[in-house]
């Protein structure tokens, strides 16, 4: 039996089909296979944290590798720069997990700890994975506002919601980007679209867009 702490998600081998994913990834061009974290990616941050921001799920060659979220991909090149210029983040750069990267009033996780296929976790993953979700909720004893980066990670925890009791349709909170709601529960919860590099080159994401956002959630972060 699985206990869902903190303290173990790393070890956590649920799900078969994420486990021989991971067994079987190469590595990147130029690099090593011991190199890489290949285990479920735990969350990291201000554990006074009044912002949650919630991803999909580790990359490939980006968290699975470093062990830490949105670090050495092209996700964590795009958003840590601009988590720092909104003060967020102590530095502009995330390159590994000892790189000194500190957050600020920001704790980051995804909604599969684990990095599946075509970046496409299914839906009994998703399940799996939310006792792990629920755990890093506990802990932030201080959250007001909770950011999901994309509609896979939106639907996630709006299913945790429902299967909390704290709402009763996701058909009433619609994804869209900037989309915020004032659950019953007190906590906001804010949709955005990924900052994952497709979305940037087509341009879906913008560096303004993502911006702005954080001047959004700060806000409700004081004042909601």
């Amino acid at each position: 039996m699985t206990h869902y702490t903190l303290e173990n998600i790393a070890s956590c081998r649920r799900c078969q089909r994420l486990v021989d994913y991971i067994a079987d990834l190469p590595p990147a061009k130029g690099r090593r296979r011991s190199e890489y974290w290949n285990r479920p990616v735990p969350g990291f941050g201000d554990l006074q944290a009044r912002i949650f921001l919630v991803g999909l799920a580790p990359g490939a060659h980006g968290a699975n590798r470093t062990g830490r979220p949105f670090t050495g991909d092209g996700a964590g090149d795009f958003m840590y720069p601009l988590l720092h210029e909104a003060g967020f983040a102590s530095q502009a750069e995330a390159v590994s997990s000892d790189d000194g990267l500190e957050l600020y009033d920001l704790y980051i996780s995804n909604a599969v700890k684990c990095v599946p296929p075509q970046n496409k976790p299914l839906a009994a993953e998703f399940h799996l994975c939310r006792p792990f979700l629920t755990a890093e909720l506990k802990r932030l004893t201080n959250l007001k506002v909770v950011v999901a980066l994309g509609r896979a990670a939106f639907d996630s925890y709006m299913r945790l919601c429902v299967e909390q009791g704290h709402i009763q349709r996701m058909a009433e909170f619609p994804f869209a980007h900037g989309a915020s709601y004032l659950l019953p529960h007190g906590i906001w919860v804010v949709a955005c679209y990924h900052t994952s590099r497709y979305n940037v080159n087509t341009g879906r994401m913008t560096q303004r867009m993502f911006a702005d956002l954080l001047i959004q959630i700060r806000e409700l972060a004081e004042n909601g």
